[in-house]
């Protein structure tokens, strides 16, 4: 299992992909709780695909947080397709179907990924923007996100950092478009706006949530082989080790 500073991965195997969503909903309340209490302030950053979908479900109607106080969050997106926000495949709906008009969360918190813009490369800059506004950051500095929710595909990639992908070279900016050249899929579907790596490590806490028997053999591989960000981007978030939980259902454990 790849370390860094003699420390290895904290994995936290749970029974199923329900009592991942309940979990990782239980680590938002707290982590909001403590951030308000602290700050004044809650910043948060979620993803998309098919298992955080239970984990919004919750969030809709989970009495504690309901009763969260959503005027003082700040939500934004790990990463989006540059795709319509009304369309199927867009992240931004995924959330907004599963939980935005269930909470009382001020509109103005609501940071989407500007996926409108024709041009991909100001979208990612006009997002970039919004994001140092927000935090009010000083040139050269990154946003310090309270928490930060990703997956891992697949393939071994969060966010929308890809094997051998240009966006995992990018440490410059805070938000990047990605060009995927896979010619099997529409082109609407293949490019996309991701927030680049030095972000996500700068998070106070990232929860990478893992769930189905399909993710098994990846995941054994990601923990197993020396870190390797070309080959496994998801190693990227290995120099914030410390402050990352991985929450895995025991389908996708079996192998480890």
């Amino acid at each position: 299992m790849p370390t860094t500073a003699n420390k290895k991965p904290n994995v936290q195997i749970v029974s199923d992909a329900e009592t991942i969503a309940r979990t990782c909903l239980q680590m938002l309340i707290d982590a909001v709780r403590e951030a308000i209490s602290s700050r004044g302030v809650f910043h948060l950053a979620i993803s998309g695909g098919h298992t955080p979908k239970r984990f919004f479900e919750l969030v809709a109607t989970d009495p504690d947080s309901l009763s969260l106080p959503w005027e003082k969050i700040h939500l934004f997106w790990v990463d989006e397709r540059c795709v319509p926000s009304d369309s199927p495949y867009s992240n931004y709906k995924l959330a907004a179907d599963g939980f935005l008009g269930k909470v009382p969360i001020p509109k103005e918190n609501v940071h989407r990924i500007p996926t409108e813009h024709k041009d991909f490369s100001t979208a990612a800059q006009n997002y970039e923007q919004t994001i140092r506004s927000v935090f009010n950051l000083k040139p050269g500095q990154l946003p310090e996100f309270d928490l930060i929710i990703l997956g891992m595909g697949a393939d071994g990639h969060t966010a929308s950092l890809f094997p051998n992908c240009y966006a995992c070279f990018d440490t410059d900016s805070i938000a990047t478009v990605v060009y995927l050249l896979d010619q099997k899929l529409p082109d609407e579907l293949l490019n996309r706006i991701t927030l680049t790596h030095p972000v996500l490590c700068a998070a106070r806490r990232l929860i990478i949530l893992v769930s189905g028997q399909e993710k098994a053999e990846i995941l054994k591989k990601v923990l197993d082989t020396p870190a390797d960000d070309v080959s496994f981007p998801i190693h990227l978030l290995w120099p914030a080790i410390e402050q990352t939980v991985w929450l895995v259902d025991s389908p996708a454990a079996k192998l480890l």
